[in-house]
């Protein structure tokens, strides 16, 4: 069973670069964008703009999702048909392959499509709704990463004799 350490290599990178944009969209960027009262002097964005600028970085971010969903579908395919069988890392790769669709093609559409409905849109419960629900899908996204990360790592490594 030949181990392709470049393919490992790109792998551990892609889910530490995807777990670190989560958080940093999710705890920096996000906190930035709809607090800039705290921060600017004489220029207020109101909470519906805000919205729209943070919608355009989600929109955005989720061509690289997209990405991360197939590279982790087809690496964890091929480790399964080397042998590389483990249940937690298959349930991670599920976990993050699902979450990673559901908040690319499900909730970011759905939120920029009410937001192109206007202010009114994004004042109701059902957007709300959805827009919690994001936000708990990315909360899972990264967990998940987190524990994909380091299940595989524990598996690839070489022990030591």
């Amino acid at each position: 069973m030949k181990k392709n350490i470049y393919l490992d290599f790109a792998y551990f990178i892609l889910l530490a670069a995807s777990f670190g944009a989560v958080m940093v969209l999710g705890a920096i960027v996000a906190p930035v964008v709809f607090h800039t009262d705290i921060i600017t002097v004489n220029l207020l964005i109101d909470h519906y703009n805000a919205g729209i600028i943070m919608g355009e970085i989600f929109r955005r971010f989720a061509y690289w999702i997209y990405f991360l969903a197939i590279f982790v579908a087809v690496y964890e395919a091929a480790a399964y048909k080397m042998g590389q069988r483990d249940a937690i890392s298959f349930g991670a790769a599920v976990i993050v392959i699902f979450t990673s669709l559901l908040f690319s093609s499900v909730y970011v559409p759905k939120i920029l499509s009410m937001q192109a409905i206007g202010v009114e849109a994004t004042q109701s419960d059902t957007f709300e709704n959805i827009h919690i629900a994001s936000e708990i899908d990315f909360k899972v996204l990264a967990v998940a990463l987190l524990v994909l990360f380091i299940r595989r790592l524990l598996i690839l490594r070489v022990p030591s004799k």
